[in-house]
């Protein structure tokens, strides 16, 4: 195995490093292998530390400065702070529970969510460099979580919308995320324009990039500022996917790194 991570790069201008990970790269095994830093989905415990070294080696940073919270499927964003970074990691961990987006205006920390088949979101402020890293399932897609993002960011750092780069990360496609009527019909109920968003090919088909994507842009993130990487997880070898390998598997991290000015 490779002793470096592989990183799939965003670019989203100077200052900033945006990145998700790929499978090759680390210690993990068996459906885990070869890169996974989530602690939540069965892994070997000292597969995780050496992987997350690995990527702090890689980014020049202490694994300590790594940050990935507990995601539940909801819509919950916490603001790492420079104060919570100094807190036990009993602490941090509690702070952290129940939370699905994550942003810091600190520099040289690295905040980032956990998808495997969900959709990954970076959103950076240039002006005030500060970001935010979100972790949208259907569900957290259903209740908005990428425009209560962009609020927050609003709130804590005087962000203007108009301002904002946003990147889409590996996700699930529309042709490969299949649902029952039940899903579509809370993604009607959430006010989508369905036919922007779905089709039905046996199965209902959502859209959880394009979703997203026009909740960063009803928020006010001008579409040339929002790119979708393209990568169908369920598909793609390189990633992993919860449909294709079960629960019991890695996580990509997708996430973003301010660095010093």
């Amino acid at each position: 195995m490779s002793s470096r991570p592989q990183l799939l790069h965003y670019d989203l201008g100077p200052g900033v490093s945006a990145f998700s990970t790929m499978r090759h790269g680390g210690n993990s095994h068996g459906e885990y292998s070869e890169f996974n830093i989530n602690g939540y989905c069965g892994d070997h415990p000292q597969a995780i530390a050496a992987n997350k070294q690995l990527l702090a080696d890689a980014l020049g940073i202490s694994p300590e400065n790594i940050v990935l919270p507990h995601q539940v499927h909801d819509a919950e964003c916490r603001l790492v702070s420079a104060e919570m970074l100094m807190q036990p990691d009993n602490v941090r961990e509690e702070m952290l529970d129940g939370i699905d987006a994550v942003m810091t205006a600190v520099c040289g920390v690295c905040i980032g969510v956990s998808t495997a088949d969900c959709i990954p979101i970076i959103i950076y402020d240039p002006q005030h460099h500060a970001a935010c890293a979100v972790h949208a399932g259907w569900r957290g897609t259903v209740k908005g979580i990428a425009t209560k993002a962009v609020a927050e960011m609003q709130a804590a750092f005087h962000s203007e919308p108009s301002e904002l780069k946003a990147v889409i990360g590996p996700g699930i496609s529309l042709d490969s995320f299949e649902v029952g009527q039940e899903v579509y019909d809370e993604f009607q109920k959430a006010g989508y324009d369905m036919p922007s968003i779905s089709r039905f090919v046996d199965k209902w088909h959502i859209d959880l990039p394009e979703c997203n994507r026009q909740q960063l842009a009803h928020a006010g993130i001008p579409e040339a500022s929002i790119t979708l990487c393209g990568i169908d997880t369920f598909t793609s070898p390189d990633f992993f996917s919860a449909r294709r390998q079960g629960i019991k598997s890695g996580r990509i991290y997708t996430a973003v790194l301010l660095d010093q000015r």
